[in-house]
């Protein structure tokens, strides 16, 4: 176990925090994205398009790039994914489009799709209007529950139409993951706060703050007021381990950190220990380890049970956490957190792939000494309790339109089965607006 729990703020200055927690992609300059926008074979039917769950034309926007025309690369992605700068950001392209982009062979490398779709959306810093018009208002109002990304995405769909939207968000602000659960250094300089004010600058949307469904408001009491109700509540629930020790000081829930770090207005004020271990692996498992290791932990380790093949995090964002001082350990099953008050120590079982395909134990531990624990081993849906629309798989069941078992609710995001990314919920989102319109527009008056 660790001598000393070492746990305190101002590990770095100010400086080094800033540039550490910088905008860690380099954006490519006008010549730099004509350069790789003519790296483009502008396919037809094009794979890339295809691994877009949000359907973008990606060779479209590309080729207005390479002639100069971003404004119309603009319209391109944002007629498809109005959150394609945050998506742009955020997605895990290299197993998306440019996964899928026919430049992948030997001694070549695919187009830079992910940074040229940044080089488009960015345009809009500079843009004078809003590229989206609103229709005559229909009198139709929705109640939109959730300021996350498919949120967002629907309630602009509806605007868009003319409907009235009234959106319902639990936090202080709007944005849910990219505005709270995504690593600091991939959405600097308060984008996510930027890209909603676009997204609501088409008008005709209320946003209402601090307000939660199944506290300050019922489904039932929305289902009362509003003509549709679209949901996007995300997954509320933090999943524990399950392990002996999970109450000592010390032991952190990896999204709430995130969160607490994302709102931090002085980095050097937020207290990380010396010795780090992060639990899970993914996504949030890596962002958690890289972020303290970027405050100023010694030592962060990442653990997960089985090998990296299985992890949920993809290759490059493991190489990245790697490449930023995070060790990871693989077939090692927690079995308990050690300490007296503070946790001092995290003790996992070796174990191994058996022959039926589950995890066999080898008969070996491991102690890994730490003065802070992360759990980030997944997040579960929270159900709703008043007369909730029907379940599956313990999420909101929908069909391919985003429609619930009830007749004027829809749901999207990660609070339904499927790809738990930005992308997805913003299609999500995107699908269910087109089919409410299409509902409210056939309703009478």
């Amino acid at each position: 176990m660790t001598d000393v729990v070492d746990i305190r703020a101002g590990r770095l200055d100010n400086e080094t925090l800033a540039e550490n927690f910088a905008d860690v992609h380099q954006p490519y300059d006008k010549a730099g994205a004509l350069v790789e926008a003519n790296r483009c074979y502008f396919c037809f039917d094009a794979p890339c398009i295809a691994a877009c769950p949000t359907g973008i034309d990606i060779p479209g926007f590309i080729r207005s790039i390479a002639t100069g025309n971003l404004r119309g690369a603009a319209m391109t992605i944002l007629e498809e994914n109005i959150l394609g700068g945050s998506c742009a950001r955020v997605c895990p392209t290299e197993i998306l489009c440019q996964g899928d982009c026919v430049r992948n062979g030997p001694g070549d490398r695919p187009v830079a799709i992910g940074l040229l779709q940044r080089h488009a959306t960015d345009y809009l810093d500079g843009a004078a209007a809003h590229l989206f018009d609103r229709a005559a208002e229909t009198g139709k109002s929705v109640a939109v529950v959730g300021a996350g990304p498919a949120g967002l995405a629907c309630a602009h769909g509806l605007a868009r139409q003319g409907h009235g939207v009234t959106m319902f968000e639990g936090r202080a602000k709007p944005g849910g993951l990219n505005e709270y659960g995504i690593a600091a250094y991939k959405v600097a300089d308060d984008f996510a706060q930027a890209e909603v004010a676009f997204v609501a600058e088409v008008g005709g949307i209320e946003m209402r703050f601090g307000t939660t469904l199944g506290a300050e408001i019922s489904l039932a009491q929305l289902r009362s007021e509003y003509d549709a109700v679209f949901l996007g509540l995300g997954q509320g629930a933090v999943r524990d381990v399950g392990l002996s020790g999970e109450d000592l000081d010390g032991v952190h829930n990896a999204v709430d950190y995130i969160a607490q770090l994302r709102q931090a207005a002085d980095l050097s004020a937020l207290a990380v220990g010396r010795r780090i271990v992060v639990i899970g692996g993914g996504n949030t498992a890596i962002d958690i380890a890289v972020q303290t290791k970027r405050l100023g932990a010694d030592d962060v380790t990442l653990v997960y049970r089985r090998g990296p093949e299985q992890m949920g995090a993809t290759g490059h964002e493991q190489e990245f956490a790697q490449t930023n001082g995070v060790r990871i350990k693989h077939w090692l099953r927690p079995v308990r957190l050690q300490g007296e008050g503070d946790v001092r120590a995290a003790i996992f079982q070796t174990v191994e792939l058996g022959a039926d395909g589950t995890l066999a134990d080898t008969g070996g531990e491991q102690s890994l000494p730490c003065d802070m624990v992360f759990k980030a081993v997944g997040q579960t849906f929270v159900p709703i309790t008043d007369d909730g629309p029907a379940l599956a798989d313990g999420r909101i069941a929908v069909d391919e339109s985003g429609q619930t078992s009830l007749p004027d609710v829809w749901a999207g995001g990660d609070c339904v089965a499927g790809e738990d990314l930005t992308v997805q919920a913003v299609q999500d989102g995107k699908i269910a607006a087109r089919s409410i319109d299409g509902y409210l527009k056939n309703s009478g008056s």
